[in-house]
């Protein structure tokens, strides 16, 4: 076996931190890359009316609840009694919590006081950003989460 000198040690030591960096990069870059990282365009203008907005939406008592099943996507909106809220326009943006890549606006259709659409959704966490307005035009929006298992599990 051969002597361990300085000049080894040191080679050791830069191709391990040289890994760790580049792994490091590309990690970063592809963190850019997949999720623009940004809710609102300005942070300061939508804070201004965001209290307003949260106490007009918790007057209406809305409960949005998400169900996927084999390929159908549903939403369950109910007011503060239980039936299903009145809903004037309804918008859905569906994707992963972390890439942009994967965003879908399906068009939801009312049946039955459930709203339904067709969507092919992969396994995994997938989150809902979820936008309607009652029929007095307050805004009801809600972020929810929705976990796609596979059909043989259950």
């Amino acid at each position: 076996m051969a002597e361990l000198k300085g000049r080894h040690v040191l080679a050791i030591a830069v191709g391990a931190f040289g890994v760790i960096i580049a792994v490091n990069l590309v990690m970063a870059w592809q963190a850019i890359r997949t999720f623009p990282g940004l809710e609102v365009a300005n942070g300061y203008v939508a804070s201004q009316t965001f209290d307003v907005e949260r106490r007009a939406q918790e007057a209406l008592g809305w409960t949005a609840v998400p169900d996927y099943r084999d390929g159908r996507l549903t939403l369950t909106v109910t007011d503060a009694d239980g039936l299903p809220a009145v809903v004037q326009s309804l918008e859905v943006l569906v994707g992963r919590t972390t890439a942009a890549n994967d965003d879908q606006r399906p068009v939801l259709t009312r049946v039955a006081g459930v709203w339904e659409a067709d969507l092919a959704l992969a396994r995994g966490k997938w989150m809902l950003k979820v936008e309607a307005v009652a029929t007095d035009g307050t805004l009801f929006r809600q972020r929810l989460e929705l976990f796609v298992r596979d059909e043989a599990q259950g």
